[in-house]
């Protein structure tokens, strides 16, 4: 690695430090809804759907707008993409605290939801600051602002008890730091004419690279480490409290244990994918989610046999604490899997990460906004609890299967295009 490859710009760290704290603000703001929801479904008197239907609106909207946004970094540029992006995001936070009716709060959802995408913008931006061999790590920095569903739900409940049980509270100190962040973020941030993609390049262009098969596949490998990821920080509160009889309380604090290194150690999965490379590191998370996943899956069981003494009870199944600790690993495994895969994107296509990583983001979004919805038809069908598992490891072996034959295909692909040339050197000579 030469002194030359490995040098950082001046003005990158201050843009991956702006752009990272952006991010976490509007991630919190995205999961708003995982606390406020609560006390205003208990005041409209909502059913369990349409509770639902609010808390997955701004996941929805957010993953939605990925694909535009990325586009748009790559002609306008990420700073003031961003900057825009959380100025929009204001007003309707604020008037959250004013909407009385259900449809109300539905439609300023909507608006609030575009700050979820916010990963699609900041990810180009942030990458094309960084030497190649260093953008892994920069990626998985700025990704670990997802821990902002971590935040919310220490900061929401916290306001919600100062202000003496009052919901609205929330959306106004949300709005001013939103206001304030994007005032932080245009301070700090910088921005380079050459990490424009060329005017000339037109949008149908920039589309075209969406029909490469490799993005298809990037989104599916995403859909299982960040859907999911998503997807079982809803679920897992739920799942503690109906399989091991836990109060809420210790369920929120053991369901942490999952959502907390699936966010914050995201930059330690870019490190390792500039170590070691994304195909590998992606290889390995996709195969400790497989073993964890099918451990997971097996249903609480109990079965007699019969013996010459009588009847014999056995029981099998996970107990909490193996069950935490598996959960944990998984949590481990796709913060590692989310930062590989946008090395991907970087190493592919350098020139169009922002449109590759909003299709790849939206991938991921809407695999969070539909695994939740699927977990609760299959308990419903079942009656077993752990089928959420079975069909993350359903998702896990498409992956496998996926990765096996594409990139064998690839590397045999590379090897006679090597052969070839070789070939040709004695007949040129």
């Amino acid at each position: 690695m030469s002194k030359q490859a490995s040098h950082i710009p001046p003005g990158a760290i201050s843009v991956l430090v702006s752009s990272t704290f952006a991010f976490t603000i509007c991630f919190a703001v995205w999961m708003m809804f995982a606390v406020l929801g609560i006390p205003i479904k208990t005041s409209l008197g909502l059913s369990e759907t349409e509770f639902g239907l609010l808390a997955a609106m701004p996941v929805l909207t957010g993953s939605l707008v990925r694909v535009p946004l990325g586009i748009w970094t790559d002609r306008f540029g990420g700073r003031i993409v961003l900057f825009v992006l959380m100025l929009s995001t204001v007003a309707p936070i604020w008037l959250m605290s004013h909407a009385t009716a259900y449809w109300h709060f539905l439609v300023l959802a909507l608006f609030v939801g575009l700050a979820g995408g916010a990963f699609s913008v900041g990810t180009p931006y942030v990458a094309r600051w960084f030497p190649r061999e260093r953008q892994g790590l920069a990626m998985g920095i700025f990704g670990a602002g997802n821990s902002g569903s971590a935040l919310t739900k220490f900061v929401a409940p916290a306001l919600i008890v100062a202000a003496g049980g009052s919901w609205t509270i929330v959306p106004k100190v949300y709005a001013v730091a939103m206001l304030v962040t994007a005032i932080l973020f245009w301070v700090g941030s910088r921005s380079k004419p050459e990490h424009l993609v060329s005017r000339s390049v037109t949008l149908r262009e920039q589309l075209a690279m969406l029909r490469d098969p490799r993005v298809w596949r990037y989104c599916q490998y995403y859909s299982v480490v960040f859907g999911g990821y998503v997807a079982l920080a809803l679920w897992m509160t739920k799942y503690y409290i109906g399989e091991y009889g836990f109060d809420m309380k210790t369920a929120a604090l053991l369901a942490a244990c999952f959502s907390l290194p699936g966010g914050v150690l995201r930059a330690l999965g870019g490190w390792i994918s500039d170590r070691y490379g994304a195909y590998k590191t992606t290889w390995w998370v996709m195969w400790v989610c497989w073993v964890a996943f099918f451990l997971l899956s097996y249903p609480q069981t109990r079965f007699s046999i019969l013996t010459v003494g009588g009847p014999q009870d056995f029981h099998i199944g996970l107990t909490a604490l193996p069950f935490t600790l598996l959960l944990f690993v998984v949590g481990i495994a796709m913060a590692v899997g989310k930062a590989s895969v946008f090395k991907f994107i970087s190493n592919d296509f350098p020139d169009h990460i922002g449109a590759v990583s909003g299709m790849v983001g939206l991938a991921g979004g809407l695999g969070g906004f539909v695994l939740p919805i699927l977990f609760g038809a299959l308990l419903d069908l079942t009656g077993v609890r752990s089928s959420c598992f079975m069909l993350l490891y359903g998702t896990v072996c498409v992956s496998l299967v996926w990765m096996h034959f594409s990139f064998r295909a690839e590397s045999v692909a590379l090897g006679e295009q090597v052969l070839a040339q070789h070939a040709a050197r004695p007949a040129q000579q």
